[in-house]
């Protein structure tokens, strides 16, 4: 069910993700940004949890490495204490690691230099195996291939759409495939990456409606107390220019991303993508609370009542049951369209025929030829 929270996420996920590769964190240390490395020669004294576009590790790490970027290299220098766990898009191991593997990755290549002190465990899409792991391995992949140097110490369970296994390679424990083999998998940002997603802690869905519900109510009374006059501008174009202001914002929703991702081409244009970025998503939360507010006002005039704050109120409470409606979603981004559409046109001075009604009734209700305060 496609609502405004998942807009929001998604955009921000496809805007942060293309800017990762140019954008270094604000971080001190190795520990993050565009790319992490340990040079050869160098160590790294403790555990490292590392965060980039890329990590390559050269150099020594006494702890233990836990990683989330688009591509590890752990190089023939290369060589960790303790475990290794992580996601990322590709991963290569060369050097040595003394303890255990846990790594999800599109691509996994252990190549014949690689040395495992311990287990292994690898998710993706493509995993090649060609060096020495002392214990037991498990992998779950489309593709797996496990090369003439090979040399496993304990079991390989495996569960592979297609799998070569060399007849060369050394596997002490034998060759076992597993259908729907489970992981316990790298634990990344405190969550256990399991079975190709994140595993956490269940909570009711009900929960995060009502606290988006008080989120919500909180910045809707902001935003009439604090501009009431544009508020019943906007809410005004809502509910009498309902087609073009959901025009306008459709307008918006696929214009405004593709403007600013066309600016992480330039150098220049990437810290104002950002910006950019953040600016429209506040302006889609404002738009959900202006929507609101539109749709309350309409459904109270049908009772022939007006009154901003029961608009307010009953916009934001229909669109929070709308979360447990079959198709609710839908309903949900034609509300946001419009209250960003009716937004965008009344920053442009544009307002409803004959004003607005809808928001300018006393609070106590409608009064026949009294403007609501």
């Amino acid at each position: 069910m496609f609502n405004t929270r998942q807009l929001v996420a998604v955009f921000l996920a496809v805007l942060v993700l293309g800017s990762v590769a140019g954008v270094a964190t604000a971080q001190q240390g190795p520990s993050a940004g565009g790319a992490v490395v340990i040079d050869e020669g160098e160590t790294y004294t403790g555990d490292l949890e590392a965060v980039g576009g890329s990590v390559v590790i050269a150099g020594t790490v006494t702890g233990d490495v836990s990683v989330t970027a688009g591509s590890v290299v752990v190089t023939e220098t290369g060589e960790i204490g303790g475990t290794l766990e992580g996601v990322a898009g590709s991963v290569t191991l060369e050097g040595a690691v003394g303890d255990d593997v846990s790594i999800a990755a599109g691509a996994i290549l252990v190549r014949d230099t690689a040395v495992v002190g311990g287990e292994m465990e690898a998710a993706g899409g493509d995993v090649r195996i060609d060096g020495t792991i002392a214990g037991d391995v498990r992998v779950g992949a489309e593709e797996l291939l496990v090369g003439p140097n090979a040399d496993i110490g304990g079991a390989l369970e495996y569960d592979a759409a297609t799998a070569t296994i060399d007849s060369d390679a050394a596997i002490v424990g034998g060759a076992t495939r597993v259908n729907d083999i489970g992981f316990s998998g790298p634990t990344i940002f405190g969550a256990p990456f399991q079975d190709g997603g994140f595993e956490a802690p269940v909570i009711p869905q009900w929960v995060f409606a009502g606290y988006w519900l008080l989120a919500n109510l909180v910045l809707g009374a902001i935003v009439v107390l604090v501009a009431p006059q544009f508020a019943q501008r906007v809410t005004g174009l809502g509910t009498k220019k309902a087609v073009r202001s959901g025009g306008t914002g459709l307008l918006l929703v696929v214009a405004v991303p593709i403007v600013l991702l066309l600016l992480l081409l330039t150098i220049i244009g990437i810290p104002l993508s950002f910006a950019g970025g953040v600016g429209f998503l506040l302006a889609l939360w404002v738009a959900s609370i202006y929507g609101a507010l539109v749709l309350g006002t309409w459904l109270l005039s049908l009772a022939d009542y007006a009154n901003r704050w029961a608009a307010l109120a009953l916009g934001l409470f229909v669109l929070a049951v709308l979360d447990f409606v079959p198709l609710g979603g839908i309903v949900e981004f034609v509300v946001v369209l419009v209250g960003l559409g009716a937004f965008a046109l009344a920053i442009r001075g544009e307002s409803g025929d004959e004003g607005d009604d809808g928001v300018s009734a006393t609070d106590e209700g409608p009064q026949e030829g009294t403007p609501m305060a």
